[in-house]
């Protein structure tokens, strides 16, 4: 058996207007569609989104990427292409149309057999925004989804995982070492020339990118100081055996590479591992280990804690880094810390193209392992969710009430970086102001801060709209503060890599602080209450048609 994918030569079958036919098109796949991804050649399967699909499929925890995606497609979230040509950039046009469709939030997985890139048809799948759709959250953490509400379903996952916190942090379960021969991550071991990472479905993501980029790999680092890390950063693909590497300044790899460098290292090991179950894919891309406290902490541990059994581990081939044996692939190198080279630009996080690097960390590769065939994740950054955020919400709502007393939740939308609801229960003039301040001040990511009072669903944009519209006296109940420390990604930080940043009071406005002696109750919350049974004679008569316009899930 080849240790490369396969070359596709013949040309693409799916037509550019059955990829842009989109939204009508996902309804009669998540409805009808038979699924074909895990089935033995030639048997068929049930029908997505029946509850036959739901019951054979993997359930949580999962072992691996790949059943994940499997228990997507039973739920009729899966969007699959059979080939898709990216050197037209059909699969990022396709990414978008999704979106426009229909949002961050409800937006499929997409997965691709074949890719066309630099002339060729390159066997993957090439997985594509597989945890967008609000439900993924609740599936990847064992959490039944609420039937046709994506709001519900995520307050179920922050429920569960809000109950897994001791003293404020998610349970520990040390991972368990395997043997090469049991870690399906080491099917192929690729060393010295025959290694060419140029062979996989690696993609360039948009027309103006630099290159094709290795962006969903969890790289993990150890020094004596931070200890064991991984950390999601991109990576360019410069040749065969070379990447760039890219932790942003302050972020854990980066003070780890810093910190070798001071001790006078010349390198140090990294290993990338790839195609990640859903809970260290989340880990991996999020602030879930306070790295400001002293205590090394392993990450694979919460991982297993957080997923009620231990993650499964191997040992790297050319450096000490124990890696999830689970995994579609590990690439193996040395940062040397004293070669840099030119990277980017890449499409980033806030929608716009990043800047190029003058000078950037590199990474040389000294093994490369993985499964047959392995599968591909690509993240569209800037275009679609990338990872579970509950379990970070979770923990800012329980830390930051430390600071902020009367906070009842955060939300940070992911399609509109910068910006950040902030809900409190209100009892005092100034207490909006003084709320949104103080999380200003001390989270570079929180620019644009709309605080609003306990009876906004801060999930729902329509709402903070309404309170901002309603509430919100600009005069009065706004407050700009000025040379804020910026992230690093922000295009609109000054030369001096500062930005300011504003908040806003969209809470009811008490009579001390100029508001009306009394404010009027919505019209919506008096229907609620004075006439509590229309909701329920609505679907009993119609819910059945209203629900009939969308896929069942």
């Amino acid at each position: 058996m080849s240790d490369e994918p396969d070359r596709i030569t013949d040309e693409p079958e799916l037509s550019r207007r059955m990829m842009l036919a989109g939204g009508a098109g996902l309804a009669a796949l998540s409805a009808s569609q038979w699924v074909t991804g895990c089935a033995a050649a030639g048997t068929r399967q049930p029908a997505a989104g029946s509850a036959a699909a739901i019951r054979n499929a993997p359930q949580a925890p999962y072992e691996s990427f790949r059943d994940f995606i499997a228990a997507l497609e039973a739920r009729g979230l899966v969007f699959r292409v059979p080939r898709i040509d990216q050197d037209a950039y059909e699969l990022t046009a396709l990414t978008y149309r999704l979106i426009d469709e229909y949002g961050w939030y409800e937006a499929p997985c997409i997965v691709v057999d074949e890719v066309r890139i630099d002339g060729q048809w390159v066997r993957g799948p090439l997985v594509v925004n597989h945890m967008g759709h609000w439900f993924t959250e609740a599936i990847a953490f064992g959490v039944e989804p609420v039937p046709h509400d994506g709001v519900a379903s995520y307050r179920k996952v922050m429920t569960k995982l809000e109950g897994m916190l001791v003293a404020g942090e998610y349970p520990r379960i040390e991972p368990v070492e395997v043997s090469p021969a049991d870690a399906p991550c080491k099917e192929v071991i690729l060393r010295g020339d025959d290694i060419d990472l140029t062979k996989f479905a690696f993609i360039k993501s948009n027309p103006a990118d630099s290159r094709r980029y290795v962006n969903t790999g969890s790289s993990f680092t150890e020094g004596p100081d931070i200890g064991k890390n991984f950390g999601t950063y991109r990576c360019e693909l410069r040749g065969p055996r070379l990447l760039g590497f890219n932790p942003e300044p302050n972020q854990t790899a980066w003070r780890t590479l810093m910190a070798a460098k001071e001790r006078g290292e010349k390198s140090v090991s990294v290993s990338i591992v790839l195609g990640q179950d859903p809970v260290i894919w989340t880990i991996s891309g999020s602030r879930i280990v306070n790295r400001l406290s002293k205590e090394k902490v392993d990450e694979l541990a919460i991982a297993g804690g957080m997923q009620g059994q231990p993650v499964k581990v191997v040992r790297s081939e050319t450096n000490q880094h124990r890696v999830p044996a689970n995994a579609e692939m590990v690439i193996e190198g040395e940062v040397p810390l004293d070669q840099l080279m030119p990277e980017g630009p890449f499409g980033e996080m806030y929608q716009y193209l990043g800047a190029r690097r003058a000078e950037n960390f590199i990474l040389r590769v000294t093994a490369v392992t993985h499964r047959r065939d392995p599968w591909i994740l690509n993240q569209f950054t800037g275009v679609t969710r990338g990872f579970a955020t509950a379990p970070t919400a979770v923990l800012f709502n329980h830390s930051l009430r430390a600071l902020v007393p009367s906070l009842i939740e955060l939300h940070s939308p992911v399609d509109a970086t910068g910006i950040t609801y902030v809900r409190i229960n209100k009892t005092k003039a100034g207490e909006g102001l003084k709320a949104g301040q103080r999380l200003a001040s001390i989270i570079p990511i929180f620019k644009v801060v709309i605080v609003v009072d306990a009876d906004i669903d801060i999930l729902d944009p329509k709402q903070v709209n309404l309170a901002i519209g309603s509430r919100w006296m600009p005069k009065t109940a706004t407050k700009i503060i000025e040379n804020a420390r910026a992230m690093g990604l922000d295009p609109s930080r000054d030369a001096d890599g500062k930005v300011s940043k504003i908040v806003i009071d969209a809470t009811r406005q008490l009579p001390e602080e100029n508001g009306p002696a009394e404010f009027p109750e919505l019209n919506r919350t008096l229907l609620e209450r004075l006439a509590p049974e229309s909701f329920d004679l609505v679907e009993q008569k119609w819910g059945a048609a209203i629900k009939r316009k969308y896929p069942t899930f």
